[in-house]
C-alpha cells in the first residue's frame, strides 16, 4: 500500500524595491506591503492606512501629508524618514528604527511608540501632543513614549 504526501509550497509576497522612486499621491492603502524598500522615496500625501509595513525600509523617506492611520510599522526602519504633517493615528511603531526621523507636526494619537529610541528633543516634541490609546495594543501613547 502506497501513502502519497503532498506539500503545497507558498511563497510570501516577493519584496518589492522603489529606491528613489516618486510615489506622491499614491494610494497603498489596505495593503500588505512586508519587506518593501522605500529608501529615498518621495511618498508625501501618499495613502499608507492600514497597511502592514512591518519590516519595511522608509530611510530617508518623504513623507508629508501622508496618511498612516492604523499602519503597522513594526520593526521598521524610519532613520531620516520625513513625516512632516503626517497622520499617524493608531499606528504602531514598535521596535522601529528611527535615528534622525522628522516628526514636526504629526498627529500621533492613538500611536504605540513602544521600544523606539528617539533624540530626547524629539521624544518632548511628540509628548507635548501625544493622546490617545491604540486600539490594537491597548497601550496609551503618553506611556509608550515615557511622557513625564
Amino acid at each position: 500500500m502506497a501513502i502519497a504526501i503532498g506539500f503545497a509550497w507558498i511563497s510570501p509576497a516577493a519584496a518589492t524595491s522603489y529606491d528613489r522612486q516618486n510615489l506622491r499621491m499614491t494610494d497603498w492603502s489596505n495593503q500588505d506591503l512586508r519587506g518593501n524598500d522605500y529608501t529615498r522615496a518621495d511618498m508625501a500625501d501618499a495613502d499608507l492606512s492600514h497597511t502592514n509595513l512591518r519590516g519595511v525600509r522608509l530611510f530617508d523617506t518623504t513623507l508629508a501629508r501622508a496618511n498612516l492611520e492604523g499602519a503597522d510599522m513594526t520593526g521598521a526602519t524610519l532613520d531620516g524618514a520625513r513625516f512632516v504633517e503626517a497622520n499617524l493615528t493608531n499606528a504602531i511603531l514598535e521596535g522601529a528604527y528611527a535615528f534622525g526621523t522628522d516628526f514636526r507636526g504629526v498627529v500621533i494619537n492613538g500611536a504605540d511608540f513602544t521600544d523606539v529610541l528617539l533624540d530626547p528633543k524629539v521624544n518632548q516634541k511628540l509628548c507635548d501632543v501625544a493622546q490617545g490609546t491604540n486600539p490594537v495594543t491597548g497601550r496609551d501613547t503618553r506611556d509608550t513614549l515615557y511622557c513625564p
